[in-house]
């Protein structure tokens, strides 16, 4: 019987479900898995038995990780990668290419040597990819990447001591934006909110949807609430605490729990209401030009004398016949 084992393979530490008929397989352990690239070593995520219609995308798990294969894997690490990057960094100089290699991935059944760069724009690299197949005789890959990707290659730890997320459990880098951490209150210092690819920290994204939930439970800065103690004017807010910081008309300072709030008036229902009085005025004004318009049945005979286009025409055509007659 088959079945679905999450396996996580690869530098970049794709995870992906494999289809396997080795039984026992538990959280932890090494394999080789096959791939459209070709045999690598892979570690087991999660286990479990295939539902019916679900298929493994990621390819076949071959066996489990051997003596040998850990001694290739060695031999691959402390011998092949170092020559190729080396080779691979005279050639970029040679060619005079503007980009920096980060590094080089060589897989497990020699199938396949992929190289990771970056660079400011598009590189032609045609002529280093021939160099490098015809040095080691199979196929290459010269991949580009950014700075979240060059960190998850290199580095190890974050600022927190821990691993580095992308690197340990993290699928997919979804982007971070300002937003998130000034809804946390977090230092707004970039060098306290950024990573080490120098960008913001992925882990601001983790507890962003719990505050945009409990935020949602709370009046707004500027809002007008009633409650035991009074009514005042919100400043500030706590939002893991659930509670706001009210001014009074005395201007004394009161904290608030969130339970504890009777009614509030916000800023846009006041501007929309008088938004909405003002319009009332504007349609009563409206409704008076008609009644101002009306004017006695003569008058409004003469206006629309005036309005018609089909005498204007009439007239001119007269006047030519009356001068033309005098002449």
């Amino acid at each position: 019987m088959k079945y679905n084992v999450m396996v996580r393979y690869g530098a970049m530490g794709v995870v992906d479900r494999f289809s396997s008929e080795l039984t026992g397989l538990k959280r932890g352990d090494r394999v080789v898995v096959r791939t459209d690239r070709g045999s690598e070593e892979g570690v087991v995520v999660e286990s479990r038995e295939a539902d019916e219609g679900e298929e493994a995308s990621g390819g076949d798990v071959l066996r489990l990780f051997t003596g040998q294969d850990e001694a290739e894997l060695r031999r691959i690490q402390d011998e092949a990668i170092p020559a190729e990057k080396a080779f691979c960094r005279q050639r970029i100089s040679e060619l005079k290419l503007k980009m920096k290699l980060v590094d080089a991935e060589h897989l497990l059944g020699s199938e396949k040597i992929i190289f990771y760069f970056m660079a400011d724009g598009r590189v032609d690299f045609r002529q280093l990819v021939k160099d490098i197949a015809r040095q080691y005789r199979t196929r290459i890959e010269l991949r580009q990447i950014g700075v979240r990707d060059e960190a998850r290659l290199l580095a190890e730890c974050g600022h927190c001591g821990q691993r580095m997320c992308c690197k340990s459990f993290i699928k997919s880098l979804e982007p971070v934006t300002m937003r998130m951490a000034k809804s946390q209150k977090a230092t707004l210092d970039p060098s306290k909110i950024s990573g080490v690819c120098g960008r913001l920290m992925c882990c601001l994204r983790y507890e962003d949807q719990q505050y945009r939930d409990l935020k949602a439970n709370l009046p707004s800065k500027g809002c007008h609430l009633t409650c035991a103690a009074g009514e005042g004017k919100v400043v500030d807010m706590d939002v893991l605490g659930q509670t706001v910081t009210i001014q009074t008309a005395s201007a004394n300072r009161v904290r608030v729990d969130a339970d504890d709030i009777v009614s509030v008036v916000r800023k846009k229902r006041e501007r929309s209401q008088s938004g909405q009085g003002g319009g009332g005025n504007d349609d009563k004004k409206a409704d008076a030009k008609p009644d101002a318009q009306k004017s006695p049945p003569g008058a409004s005979g003469k206006t629309g004398s005036k309005k018609s286009p089909a005498r204007p025409p009439r007239r001119r055509s007269r006047r030519g016949k009356r001068s033309g007659g005098s002449r």
